[in-house]
């Protein structure tokens, strides 16, 4: 087996692997090109469980919610603002914590450019939270593209669901 191939190969184990674990567990939000929140766990403050490790998306990263996007955008709207707003105040009241943000797309358009669509969807959350202060030392970003879907479908209703950008807890 050449290098190239064993490299897909266990790179399609991995994926696999990750996509078996994921929920499929439906989130709220709009269908339009308007960035939207999920419906995560609303409290925010002292006695948060931040696991580590633990993500949005599963609802066991303590109080952070994962953002949602319009299809082909990165732009942060004025509810996603209210997230990420509540995001960083976590961050300022857990000094320790150090999260990673992971940027996702939905499955249509190539790998490149999903690759490209999901940094460019972490570096936006990235920036605004550096904007509220939050030191870049604390912050990491990670595109997947479409290859960590959480919705198995093909409209739109799964599709929204994958536009997202998803908090990771890396340090605690």
């Amino acid at each position: 087996m050449s290098r190239i191939n064993f490299s897909l190969a266990i790179m399609l184990v991995l994926v696999l692997t990750l996509v078996g674990c994921a929920s499929n567990k439906k989130k709220s939000g709009a269908e339009g090109d308007t960035p939207v929140i999920a419906a995560s766990d609303p409290a925010v403050g002292a006695g948060m469980n931040f696991e580590l490790s633990g993500d949005s998306d599963s609802g066991n990263a303590g109080g952070f919610q994962t953002l949602y996007f319009g299809y082909n955008s990165s732009e942060i709207g004025a509810e996603a603002r209210d997230t990420l707003n509540a995001n960083g105040q976590l961050l300022k009241d857990n000094k320790n914590l150090e999260i990673q943000i992971e940027g996702h797309c939905d499955e249509r358009g190539g790998v490149q450019f999903n690759l490209a669509l999901g940094e460019r969807r972490a570096k936006s959350v990235r920036d605004y939270l550096l904007a509220l202060g939050i030191s870049p030392t604390r912050i990491t970003t990670i595109s997947f593209g479409k290859e960590r879907l959480i919705a198995f479908g093909h409209s739109e209703s799964f599709w929204s669901q994958n536009r997202r950008a998803n908090f990771v807890i890396t340090s605690k």
